[in-house]
């Protein structure tokens, strides 16, 4: 720890004292009237003279020094850097306790300064040590809110990184916890134009943390307050800026970003930017995408980020562009059925294509969203060949997935409480769901015209009675979607009932399913270099 102390505060004649004289002094104070204290200079000269003696004579010149520190004004920064020294004792219980007092020195303009000094002692690797700096922290935010944020803040802007970091999470985790009558709103716009200044250069996991700290901010927590909060997200986006896919920084700023806008959206706080970005840039890029997460499937995260946001956009100026994207992307991932021969004879069923349920769920969702805006698509923006490949395609997916939920609804069937919790049932809860809500967007599309008004919860989302819905059995409106879909094609497939139509997805389906939430959803993770800014330009420099 970095030394806090201007030099040369005692001055030139200081010598060590003695318990008996600490006590001695002690007594002349504490039995002085106040009006007579100022008398009496060189008790408490003596008193701080204490912090050069041995353990038990600095655990009781922490104890005195703040206690008749308001009556010599003259000696008040002489006194604050006294208890700075047992701040920074090599004894860790005198450090606690001379930590524990510093709230008695926070009055008028010291409290900035008495603020900046914890924030700084934030640094220590003692857990009580600094759970005590967080105690005393809180304890001087409640006498004055805004002059304790102006200690945080300084240290955020200019100190040590591990300082930096510590203020930065001091701020998320305690801002919520703190009195409603010390949060005033001029309090929180103070908080607001701080954390605008850090914001020009962060990190990926400050940024998190710093909209966490916003989030909690009630003015903020209006319509026009969640708009100001996604132009800030939109500018750490850089979403006028074409996407570099190769780049895992860059990939990882767009991913953290939008992330912490999505909670803002809604039916008045609108996600076309970020959904126009994600349909013009993302999409066309989707394959050669750089994860920034080794584990993380990146195709994955950002189809569930799009089907996330799509509910929430307003009005598009290139509505029938994204929705040409989107149905691109939904002809790659529903493949046409295979041919039951080979050219040799020989069956070929054992290569039937692998069905990316998990993908397709995100991709027919999003498309679904956007359809509502343009409801003709299907019927006049594409043509009838392009239409009627697309509907053999979406016949073929729909009866691999009644041939899978009827798999599931076997192995979920009669299980419940403790059984449903294990992994391997988990994952089939969740495949049932997202199987289902393929089958109820791919019945809205084979209406005639298609319809949009099925509503689906996304799988990956809150599942409310997870048990009914395992449990549920097959109705005749689930199990009948693919006999409603052959009288509307025309001409109808072959038949294929004497062989099984799909396997079962492995890899890529089973093993990405359920891992999607807010608080982890990879990027940066292990340590690696600054994607937000690279504050490389600010100062190493202490104020004290």
């Amino acid at each position: 720890m970095k030394c806090l102390l201007q030099p040369n505060y005692f001055g030139p004649t200081l010598m060590a004292v003695t318990i008996e004289e600490l006590y001695r002094n002690y007594g002349i104070l504490a039995d002085a009237k106040p009006e007579d204290l100022s008398q009496h200079k060189d008790a408490y000269q003596g008193i701080l003279d204490g912090v050069k003696g041995g353990p038990k004579e600095k655990r009781l010149a922490a104890q005195f020094i703040p206690k008749f520190f308001s009556s010599f004004p003259e000696l008040a920064d002489a006194a604050i850097n006294a208890q700075l020294d047992l701040c920074e004792d090599e004894d860790v219980s005198i450090r606690r306790q001379a930590i524990k007092e510093l709230p008695r020195f926070a009055a008028g303009e010291n409290i900035v300064r008495v603020a900046d000094i914890l924030t700084q002692l934030l640094q220590t690797d003692d857990s009580a040590e600094f759970n005590q700096v967080n105690t005393a922290l809180v304890s001087i935010f409640k006498m004055d809110a805004k002059a304790t944020l102006g200690g945080l803040f300084s240290q955020i802007l200019q100190g040590e990184d591990i300082v930096r970091e510590r203020a930065i999470k001091f701020l998320s985790i305690k801002l919520k916890t703190m009195p409603e009558d010390a949060m005033t709103k001029e309090v929180e716009d103070y908080i607001f134009t701080e954390t605008k200044k850090v914001l020009e250069d962060v990190t990926g996991e400050e940024f998190v943390l710093l909209m966490r700290i916003l989030m909690v901010l009630k003015g903020l927590q209006t319509m026009s307050g969640r708009q100001q909060l996604v132009e800030l997200v939109v500018e750490q986006a850089f979403l006028e800026q074409a996407l570099n896919p190769a780049d895992p920084d860059t990939v990882d700023r767009l991913l953290q970003c939008t992330r912490q806008a999505l909670p803002l959206f809604s039916k008045n706080v609108h996600s076309t930017r970020f959904v126009t970005y994600f349909c013009d840039h993302v999409l066309p890029n989707l394959s050669s995408l750089t994860s920034p997460v080794a584990e993380l499937d990146i195709q994955l995260e950002v189809l569930k980020l799009l089907a996330e946001m799509s509910p929430f956009c307003g009005d598009m100026e290139k509505v029938e562009t994204n929705l040409t994207m989107l149905f691109e992307k939904l002809l790659e991932l529903m493949p046409l059925p295979p041919e039951a021969e080979g050219e040799n004879g020989e069956n070929t069923l054992s290569d039937e294509p692998k069905l990316q349920f998990s993908y397709v769920e995100c991709l027919l969702f999003s498309f679904h969203q956007l359809g509502k805006k343009l409801p003709d698509f299907l019927i006049d923006k594409i043509n009838a060949e392009r239409l009627k490949d697309f509907k053999i395609r979406l016949q073929y997916f729909a009866r691999g997935l009644q041939v899978y939920i009827r798999q599931l609804r076997v192995a979920l069937q009669g299980k419940t409480g403790d059984a449903l919790k294990t992994e391997e049932n988990k994952i089939k809860v969740v495949a049932l769901k997202i199987t289902n809500n393929i089958n109820v967007l791919i019945k809205d599309l084979f209406h005639n015209p298609p319809s949009y008004k099925s509503t689906v919860t996304l799988s990956w989302k809150p599942v409310q009675k997870a048990e009914a819905v395992a449990l549920k059995r097959p109705s005749g409106e689930d199990m009948g979607a693919g006999s409603t879909m052959k009288k509307q094609l025309s001409p109808p497939l072959p038949r294929r009932d004497a062989r099984q139509i799909y396997n079962p997805p492995s890899g890529k389906y089973s093993a990405t399913i359920g891992n999607f939430s807010n608080e982890q959803r990879g990027g940066f993770r292990g340590g690696r270099g600054r994607g937000f800014g690279g504050r490389g330009g600010r100062s190493r420099g202490r104020i004290y």
